[in-house]
């Protein structure tokens, strides 16, 4: 009527190997990791209105890093306020421009999404706090 001592383990045993299989990591949203991401935005210390976002890339030898595609995604610390979007453009072997509307004062963060010319994927984040209101 009852299961035996062995046959339970033998389940628990099977239930934790699944479990650890399903909770393994998987494909990392950052496959440059390698790739040195250096953030620049205009005017420092930023204000509401357009900002200009340069970004430099480079390999670990400092060979720029052409041809990616890169896309920012502008976001407020706090819930409620819409994000703003940009795609930048390569304006010089590993360096890329765009601008970014930031609508609103207080602190901000930029994600940087990207593909680059060899097919890794490359994401990083980067903090604007303070933006002052006009």
């Amino acid at each position: 009527m009852y299961p035996s001592v062995s046959r339970i383990l033998s389940s628990l045993f099977v239930l934790a190997v699944l479990s650890a299989c399903g909770c393994s990591p998987g494909r990392s949203d950052d496959e440059a990791k390698d790739v040195k991401v250096d953030f620049k935005i205009e005017p420092d210390p930023p204000k509401v209105g357009p900002a200009k976002v340069t970004l430099v890339l480079n390999e670990q030898d400092e060979k720029p890093v052409k041809g990616a595609t890169i896309k920012l995604e502008g976001n407020m610390n706090h819930a409620g306020m819409k994000p703003v979007f940009a795609d930048a453009e390569e304006i010089e072997p590993g360096k890329y421009a765009t601008t970014l509307e930031l609508t609103m004062g207080g602190d901000w963060y930029v994600e940087v999404t990207g593909s680059l010319a060899d097919g890794r994927k490359l994401k990083r984040k980067f903090d604007v706090p303070g933006v002052k209101s006009r």
